[in-house]
């Protein structure tokens, strides 16, 4: 009888934490937007060498790291504005760094490429590209939002926002073939031929359809059995003038 006073208490507090006020700490998502233009402006090459795309995958029973590789990319700049830009990420180079040079590196690294989630043998490339760069205000930042409660519940947005952000950059975000639009606090030095940008943000990875287990009932949720769909993703872009090669 205490067993199943315990699970049917654990039942009840996930029913409430997912029934009630709005689920995750991602950035806000809408629909895809035109893209800017970057006609008489600078171009500015991204450096595939110094860029490059972090992602935290989330469960209660822990968390996985690691990289993706940013391949190409152009950012069009007038004086001390971003007119437009996009960047290309390669997802057959998703790496796991918290398992490096393990089994379960390998078994992990082919999971996320396999349909459940990027379903690279179709959709082998990301996107992002430009739509709007507007000044940083702290105001204007979505709020943090409830998430199931365990102990590697995702950081949120609160507490992962890069250091002195100067700009929120919107763009189109294109993976497995759905494209949205999503607005990202960056922090971004502009010189006369140079460029760096760092940003952190979450993402709702459900909503460009990698999911798995995301279905599952409240009682698989108590007992552990899911991966949170919120995801934590930053980026590094290094771009100049100068075009360089990997």
């Amino acid at each position: 009888m205490k067993n199943l006073k315990s699970t049917l208490g654990l039942l009840l507090l996930a029913t409430l934490v997912w029934a009630c006020g709005p689920k995750g700490t991602a950035v806000e998502t809408s629909e895809a937007k035109a893209v800017a233009s970057g006609d008489n402006a600078t171009a500015l090459f991204l450096n595939p060498n110094s860029s490059q795309v972090t992602w935290i995958g989330s469960k209660p029973g822990g968390k996985h790291n690691g990289t993706i590789d940013i391949t190409s990319g152009e950012i069009s700049i007038n004086g001390d504005e971003i007119v437009a830009g996009n960047f290309v990420i390669d997802i057959n180079t998703i790496t796991d760094l918290d398992m490096a040079g393990s089994g379960g590196q390998a078994k992990l690294e082919g999971h996320l490429k396999s349909a459940d989630f990027f379903d690279v043998a179709n959709f082998p490339e990301a996107k992002f590209e430009v739509t709007s760069v507007t000044v940083f205000n702290a105001a204007s930042l979505a709020s943090d939002n409830a998430e199931y409660a365990t102990e590697n519940t995702p950081a949120k947005l609160s507490e992962i926002l890069v250091e002195n952000p100067t700009h929120f950059i919107s763009g189109n975000l294109t993976m497995r073939g759905t494209t949205l639009n999503i607005t990202i606090p960056t922090h971004v030095e502009l010189g006369e031929t140079t460029l760096k940008a760092n940003a952190s943000f979450n993402i709702d990875r459900s909503k460009w359809g990698l999911m798995y287990q995301d279905e599952s009932s409240v009682a698989d949720k108590a007992k552990d059995k899911f991966i949170y769909s919120t995801v934590t993703v930053g980026f590094v872009i290094e771009a100049s003038t100068e075009k360089v090669s990997e």
